[in-house]
């Protein structure tokens, strides 16, 4: 029997919710972003020293990671080497990049931060959560105008097809101010089309995109 990918889970963390499955698991209204994230990451019970030096696309990257992977087994199921992670947005890591901006403006108090400008590329969320969860697959993020469900499809079946992967994680990330956005999905292949919560296609995932609140 051939097997296909299924989307086995999710998680959306927007309009200051956290949303796994459908199921809204965590609320705070009328937070900033910084104390949004923070009250997650002491909510769900995580313990990770280094989360608290991330800038802001790493802490949301991870945290919608950290929750995507809870009691998934993933670890257990699948090597390093066979787990992907494929990210995108549209911003890039502009908001650190301004922050980073800001400290070498006035050449009379030019003091760039290396805490802050190590994290002025997109992809070392990635590398935080790689390091975190042991993971050594493909790691891509790409810049896109907007959410590209079919973009990501075709993208990560071709890594399932060629074999490059076992399993994936992808989504969108993205922060620009007190703008945040995040939806991650969990990518396995099945024996069966009743595993997972949902198929694996584009019109799928843009509805999941679209609709969870």
């Amino acid at each position: 029997m051939r097997r296909d990918c299924v989307v086995s889970k999710f998680c959306s963390i927007r309009n200051h919710t956290v949303v796994i499955n459908h199921i809204s698991e965590y609320t705070r209204k009328n937070e900033n972003q910084e104390k949004f994230l923070t009250g997650i990451y002491h909510s769900f019970g995580i313990s990770y020293p280094k989360f608290h030096k991330m800038d802001t696309l790493s802490k949301l990257g991870f945290l919608s990671v950290e929750l995507l992977l809870k009691d998934t087994g993933m670890h257990e199921k699948y090597q390093g080497h066979e787990v992907g992670i494929i990210l995108m947005n549209a911003s890039s890591s502009l908001e650190t990049d301004r922050h980073h901006q800001e400290s070498i403006l006035d050449r009379t108090n030019y003091f760039p931060s290396p805490a802050v400008f190590v994290y002025t590329l997109p992809n070392i969320v990635i590398g935080e959560i790689c390091i975190r969860h042991k993971i050594t697959g493909e790691g891509t993020f790409f810049i896109r105008e907007r959410f590209d469900a079919l973009f990501l499809v075709n993208y990560i079946r071709h890594l399932f097809d060629t074999g490059i992967v076992q399993c994936c994680i992808t989504g969108w990330v993205e922060t620009n101010g007190e703008d945040y956005e995040s939806i991650v999905y969990l990518i396995e292949k099945t024996d069966s089309p009743f595993n997972g919560i949902a198929n694996f296609d584009a019109a799928t995932i843009q509805n999941i995109y679209d609709n969870v609140k």
